[in-house]
């Protein structure tokens, strides 16, 4: 009993030995070692080894990031031309809004200071000595008003009848004398105004030139270096366009200074015309009293 008892264990181990070597996880078990060749065979490629083929592709100088300065300083001359000059027109355009915003602050200030003292004068001798004051010298309504008087002075000064049968001629010269001053009013108060218009309506074609002869270069680079790789030729593209970039930073304010300063010097106008309507009645009403 004791030996068969023995037999079946035996048996049992023996099957069990078996049944573990036919596994198939275990009948894999040795072949592990295998995969530790695989990093040696890929080892020629490294994480490293991609960043230095692009950086040697693209360039030292781009590694860090492409900004504006740099494509400026890596543009061909031509295009360094353009945006230069892009650029200074620009700073004038700046320069001119803050001339003339001020130019017409002390102008209008000027204008109201006149007006006041002037619709306090009683008789056609004070308006002239408003018009002619020193704190007057230059305002535009001030010389209308001084050109008006002057010519009704003369007038008298010449013998004639200003406030009988020579009234309607005296008062057609000084409507004269006040149409000369009106008429050098706009060419007075648009200065600028033609330099504004110039880079508004040529600042994007100019820059447009710059990138049209920036892409140009960039592919005939492309063809002698014989690579379409888009980080080797990007930078080239990208210096290009820069160049409409800034021809649309120099002509945008432009266009928008141009049309604002149009506003107000068609404003100031319409005031110098209502003006030379108060300035002719009073003098017709001076006249026709005899004044």
């Amino acid at each position: 009993m004791l030996n068969s008892k023995k037999t079946n264990i035996l048996l049992a181990m023996a099957g069990a030995a078996v049944l573990m070597a036919s596994s198939p996880v275990l009948a894999q078990a040795p072949a592990a070692p295998a995969p530790a060749s695989a990093p040696a065979a890929a080892a020629p490629v490294t994480p490293d080894a991609k960043p230095e083929s692009v950086n040697e592709a693209v360039g030292g100088h781009h590694s860090n990031g492409i900004t504006p300065i740099s494509m400026f300083m890596e543009a061909t001359v031509v295009v360094k031309v353009v945006m230069a000059g892009l650029l200074l027109a620009s700073i004038f355009s700046w320069t001119l809004l803050l001339i003339k915003l001020f130019e017409f602050g002390s102008l209008n200030r000027k204008t109201d200071n006149f007006l006041e003292n002037f619709r306090g004068a009683r008789t056609i001798a004070d308006m002239r000595a408003v018009a002619t004051q020193e704190e007057f010298d230059g305002n535009p309504l001030a010389d209308m008003a001084a050109a008006a008087t002057e010519e009704i002075e003369l007038s008298r000064q010449s013998g004639l009848s200003v406030t009988g049968d020579h009234l309607d001629s005296a008062l057609g010269r000084a409507t004269a004398a006040v149409s000369a001053v009106q008429s050098g009013l706009a060419k007075r108060l648009s200065g600028g105004q033609q330099f504004l218009a110039s880079v508004g309506s040529i600042g994007p074609f100019v820059g447009l030139f710059g990138t049209v002869y920036g892409i140009m270069n960039s592919f005939i680079g492309i063809a002698e270096s014989n690579t379409t790789n888009l980080a080797v030729v990007a930078p080239g593209i990208a210096e290009a366009l820069l160049a409409t970039g800034i021809g649309l930073f120099a002509a945008i304010p432009a266009v928008v200074f141009y049309n604002y300063f149009n506003t107000r010097i068609a404003g100031y106008g319409t005031r110098a015309d209502g003006f030379a309507a108060e300035l002719l009645n009073g003098i017709s009403r001076q006249l026709d009293k005899g004044a």
